[in-house]
């Protein structure tokens, strides 16, 4: 789930909660300050660093935003919190990548920027990124970008990802001796997840909850496990198929908490791929988790030949088969032991669901705007419930699918 961080308030616990001091942060430079001016032609953005750093800022359209790529900073507990301005309807920061920190600002009207400089230490030790933009017609934006890109291009060339290795025609493999499950904690740098009143960010949920699951998959001596991120860090959605892919996995399985304006509704989901949503509430969960690209300020324009092959051959029936087959092993395991939706299986076109040649499930564990929800996915007890039902569940497929393959 998406929750922008529109208001001061939950920015403020987002500052809290996500970048606690540590020892390795103590080493980082530190973003102690920002402010946000308007101005009758123009706005400002500022950040103060405690050391001086190199920046790149860019624009993209639809929805219209402001990308500043910084090195790897922590941000101080006691960085001053603003308003959002008249051309600024919000702004969110984190980890994008290794090494990479990432401000996206989200704009109310197209903008272009009118200049961005550093102003050297002062006299409070602080450097200062400055970041001005100004409101164009739409037209105008889309042209400054264009040329932006093509100035780039050459360079965009050179760090290209590289080509994923999986074939569509090749028949899904045989179970291997211990199977490789892959364990994908949504969201996660740059792109919080959904937001409990409380502050709890979903991002952090959903890694705890993996690094148990993980714990006991790995302790029970059966299977090969990896989590997509470790860490507090940002991947693309396609970036998480593209690792189960890369890795040959057997199963795929994506955790989220979900949030919504009906507080009184909680209980897990599980999710498969559709091309057709179940129902609407489906169909608007994952667009909502679809938009994590959108989220963390990637350009949606950039349809690489590596991106199509990702989406391409979605009607792979056997994937799709054993995707619902773990799905509905997930569905009675938790039965009387985990809270569940009355109509608790589902299905809709999630990204993160569509890699072809592996069985792939996602679940919405609960709701972080149910404060009971909130409560149990928070506690020690639960997660070792949930994780030790997700182990039975993944016994019992991959038992069927040994007998299903044997001779």
């Amino acid at each position: 789930m998406y929750v922008y961080l529109f208001f001061s308030r939950t920015l403020a616990l987002c500052l809290l909660c996500f970048f606690m001091p540590t020892c390795q942060a103590l080493a980082l430079p530190q973003i102690a300050g920002l402010r946000i001016g308007d101005y009758s032609t123009y706005t400002r953005f500022v950040l103060d660093v405690t050391e001086n750093i190199d920046f790149n800022v860019f624009t993209l359209p639809n929805p219209h935003r402001v990308v500043i790529d910084l090195p790897e900073v922590s941000w101080h507990s006691s960085a001053q919190i603003v308003s959002r301005g008249r051309r600024i309807s919000g702004y969110r920061f984190g980890l994008f990548d290794a090494g990479r920190s990432r401000v996206v600002i989200d704009l109310k009207s197209p903008i272009i920027i009118k200049k961005s400089f550093i102003i050297p230490r002062n006299k409070k030790n602080l450097t200062r990124i400055v970041v001005d933009i100004k409101p164009v017609p739409y037209r105008a934006m889309l042209m400054e970008i264009e040329k932006t890109r093509k100035k780039h291009t050459a360079k965009t060339a050179k760090t290209a990802p590289p080509k994923l290795s999986f074939k569509q025609n090749e028949k899904y493999p045989t179970v291997p001796v211990k199977p490789l499950v892959v364990i994908d904690p949504g969201h996660g740098g740059v792109d919080p997840g959904a937001l409990a009143i409380s502050g709890t960010l979903e991002k952090h949920i959903v890694l705890k909850q993996a690094q148990v699951l993980r714990q006991l998959l790995v302790s029970s001596g059966r299977y090969r496990v990896h989590l997509t991120r470790d860490r507090d860090i940002f991947l693309r959605l396609r970036q998480r198929v593209a690792i189960a892919q890369e890795m040959k996995a057997d199963l795929f399985l994506s955790l989220h908490a979900d949030s919504i304006k009906n507080r009184r509704i909680r209980g897990a989901s599980i999710y498969t791929l559709s091309e057709n949503a179940s129902d609407k509430e489906a169909r608007l969960l994952a667009e909502k988790e679809n938009k994590s690209d959108v989220i963390a300020g990637i350009d949606l324009n950039d349809k690489s030949e590596t991106v199509a092959r990702i989406l391409i051959d979605l009607r792979q029936r056997l994937t799709k088969n054993n995707s619902v087959r773990f799905a509905e092993r997930l569905v009675n395991e938790f039965k009387g032991k985990i809270p569940m939706l009355r109509k608790n299986r589902r299905y809709a076109g999630f990204v993160v669901l569509k890699a072809p040649d592996v069985p792939s499930v996602l679940v919405e564990m609960g709701y972080l705007s149910n404060r009971q929800d909130e409560r149990m996915l928070k506690n020690k007890k639960h997660r070792e419930v949930f994780a030790k039902s997700v182990v039975k569940a993944v016994d019992a497929y991959f038992t069927r699918m040994r007998r299903l393959h044997s001779p």
